[in-house]
């Protein structure tokens, strides 16, 4: 099943005040989007341990042309599509209707995330309608899907602790079945962004080079 599942990450630009923000307050919003940027490098290195360029589309916001994109774009040899306008709801189902077969959808805030994870969620799905990657904060960090269904997606409080509960009583409304191989943590707050730092999932700062290569003479 593996081979014949697609992946999609959503992510936005790495904008100082449109991402991170509930960062802002402890290390201001310069240093919020290096973080956003950590995070979406690490999760397209993941991403492609695990599976084939092909099989991987970047869904970007904000700043389509970011570029942040068109470099982890040209180092992946993965494909850039935009997310449309709308709620988180409309862009997620959006991203996983467009797979012609089972689709697993990210963001890039997990850095626990890895491989077999990635690996687990997709084999999941040989035998399940939906695989899942619940976060220890009441959301969720990965949704698998053997087809896209919009009941899945309308109506959810979206951003809140009462996400994977809402998610979960959706599949039961559709007699589907769930798989839910491990729970993951993301990085959302302060103390995320502690806990982070803390482990040696700590990364260097790509953005940060990025920038300073762009800039130069």
């Amino acid at each position: 099943m593996s081979a014949e599942v697609s992946l999609a990450i959503l992510a936005k630009a790495p904008i100082p005040g449109r991402v991170k923000t509930r960062l802002i307050s402890s290390c201001g919003a310069e240093q919020a989007a290096c973080v956003h940027a950590e995070l979406l490098c690490h999760t397209l290195n993941v991403a492609r341990a695990a599976f084939a360029p092909e099989r991987i589309t970047l869904w970007t916001a904000l700043d389509h042309a970011h570029p942040l994109f068109i470099t982890l774009a040209e180092r992946h040899a993965v494909t850039l599509r935009p997310q449309p306008q709308g709620g988180l709801g409309v862009r997620l189902y959006h991203a996983m209707a467009s797979a012609s077969g089972p689709i697993l959808a990210i963001g890039s805030d997990c850095p626990v995330l890895s491989p077999g994870l990635l690996h687990a969620c997709a084999e999941a799905l040989t035998d399940h309608d939906v695989s899942c990657l619940p976060a220890e904060d009441g959301g969720y960090a990965l949704l698998g899907l053997r087809r896209a269904h919009p009941h899945l997606f309308t109506a959810i409080d979206w951003g809140t602790e009462r996400v994977m509960a809402q998610t979960s009583r959706r599949i039961h409304e559709l007699g589907w079945h769930l798989a839910c191989p491990a729970t993951v943590w993301d990085v959302d707050r302060p103390a995320d962004l502690k806990r982070w730092q803390s482990s040696e999932a700590t990364l260097s700062h790509p953005f940060e080079s990025l920038q300073a290569s762009r800039s130069a003479p």
